[in-house]
């Protein structure tokens, strides 16, 4: 059917991701064939329609000014409408973002619950969750550099958001020093762990210049030599004999009245285990090492 363009609403325009280059090659191809797929819509009071799909088309028939869209009208509730189209186009291009703010008005407009959402998408109650949290806890500062790209949506969430709950003018100072260079996420927790535990200079030095910290952890893990031969078999010889210690400290306890038979018996085969395994050790030390 025929829409004119004034009758719809075009409520959830914010909540798409907007692309310049597909959006001038969507125009070129409306300028010179027309409209070949139709926008969808549901209906509302006074004869209006509110747009769930086709926001690019509509913006681009605007632009060629069109007075009307072809489209569908589905017969379905407003967020029924909306859970329907993001499970159709799921694997599209949306990023985390864009579902997030859709949960968000589902979730705020339509009072679904994090439960309700997660069963009609098929996920997690804490995938839900997650998401959420990108738009309700991190700054919008902070959701234009997802957006963007320039932050991973994961690292976002898994340290951006705590930094941000704890406290925000921190988590807006980061990102802004990160210059719109693109941390990793493993980079990105290393930070989160030094800011959450480092002290009030620490965090001075990291907020103001996050790569120059980390280049210095790095440097610093570097030069942490890594433990000798000869560290390594002091440390094994010092457990083993700790641990002969502890457990003969607890057979002159009288742990041994206590134990069943079966247990007395495999408290027996592992002691025969073990001496047979120190005394090839005892016998190696004396080759290797001469008079033990």
């Amino acid at each position: 059917m025929e829409i004119e363009v004034h009758l719809l609403d075009l409520r959830y325009e914010g909540l798409r991701r907007r692309c310049r280059e597909q959006e001038k090659r969507l125009l070129a191809s409306l300028a010179q064939h027309g409209q070949q797929t139709p926008v969808v819509a549901v209906a509302a009071e006074g004869g209006r329609y509110v747009l769930v799909d086709g926001y690019k088309r509509v913006r681009a028939l605007k632009a060629l000014k069109a007075d009307t869209v072809l489209g569908t009208v589905w017969d379905l509730a407003e967020s029924e409408a909306l859970l329907l189209e993001q499970l159709m186009r799921c694997a599209s291009g949306d990023g985390p973002l864009e579902l997030a703010r859709l949960l968000r008005e589902l979730h705020e407009r339509f009072a679904l619950s994090q439960e309700d959402l997660a069963r009609r998408f098929d996920k997690s109650q804490s995938w839900v969750s997650r998401l959420l949290a990108l738009v309700e806890d991190l700054p919008e500062e902070i959701q234009a550099q997802v957006q963007a790209g320039a932050i991973g949506a994961h690292a976002a969430v898994k340290y951006l958001v705590p930094m941000a709950r704890a406290k925000r003018a921190d988590a807006l100072e980061l990102v802004a020093a990160f210059k719109g260079r693109p941390p990793s996420s493993r980079q990105m927790g290393a930070l989160y762990g030094a800011w959450l535990h480092g002290g009030a200079k620490s965090r001075e030095l990291l907020l103001k210049d996050p790569w120059t910290f980390l280049k210095a952890q790095e440097e610093l893990q570097r030069g942490r030599a890594e433990p000798s031969a000869a560290q390594l078999v002091l440390a094994d010889l010092g457990t083993l004999g700790g641990i002969a210690r502890r457990a003969s400290k607890r057979l002159r306890e009288g742990v041994a009245l206590e134990l069943a038979a079966e247990e007395r018996d495999e408290v027996r085969r592992c002691l025969a285990q073990a001496k047979a395994d120190t005394a090839a050790l005892f016998a190696l030390g004396a080759k290797e090492l001469g008079d033990a």
